[in-house]
Formats: structure tokens, C-alpha cells, sequence
């Protein structure tokens, strides 16, 4: 069975900082390219950063300089810090794991940018 379970989320006022994991498990997990999405209320699911088996990474626009993606094979855990949060950052935070025709998804972390 696999598991993808988010957790770090948060309130947290403009300017600050989280750092959120993805354990997985039921998956070999240094086959899979990783991912974090988000859904603000709304509004569509959008990608937010890609890190590759390879380590390869990307980022969508918006987020480019303040967060960073990254893995622990070793753990089968995935991370995201997220520096100099901004209101428009709130929303659920999805982990993704995918691989051929494989695509798994946890069940989100709540992330609140306020004041």
C-alpha cells in the first residue's frame, strides 16, 4: 500500500518560514521524481517544485528564490523550504509521486501566510 503523508504545515506570518516533509512509503522511492503542488481556495491544483531521481529540480515562477526542494533517499522523505512566505503562498500543500504510468498523492498540509 503506499503512502504519502505531508506534514509541517502551518500558520505563519508574511516574511517567515516552514518546512514541510513527505514521508513515503510502499514505493522505491529513489525511482520516483517527487513533486509539491498546492491548492489554493478556488483555484486550480498548480505545481509548485519538482525534484527528479536524479536530483534534477524546478520551480514555478512564483516561488523561484525562496523555496528549495529536496530529498533524502536514505529516509524516503521529500522536503520543501519555504523562506519569505507571502500571503498568496496559502493554500494546501500536496506531496506527488510519480513514475511511468504510476502517480500517487498524499492528503495535504494546510500552509496560512497572516497576520
Amino acid at each position: 500500500q503506499v503512502q504519502l503523508v505531508e506534514s509541517g504545515g502551518g500558520l505563519v506570518q508574511p516574511g517567515g518560514s516552514l518546512r514541510l516533509s513527505c514521508a513515503a512509503s510502499g514505493i522505491i522511492f529513489e525511482f520516483y521524481t517527487m513533486g509539491w503542488f498546492r491548492q489554493a481556495p478556488g483555484k486550480q491544483r498548480e505545481l509548485v517544485a519538482v525534484i527528479t531521481s536524479g536530483g534534477s529540480r524546478n520551480y514555478a515562477d512564483s516561488v523561484k528564490g525562496r523555496f528549495t526542494v529536496s530529498r533524502d533517499n536514505a529516509k524516503n522523505t521529500m522536503y520543501l523550504q519555504m523562506n519569505s512566505l507571502k500571503p498568496e503562498d496559502t493554500a494546501v500543500y500536496y506531496c506527488n509521486a510519480a513514475r511511468r504510468e504510476r502517480n500517487y498523492w498524499g492528503q495535504g498540509t494546510q500552509v496560512t501566510v497572516s497576520s
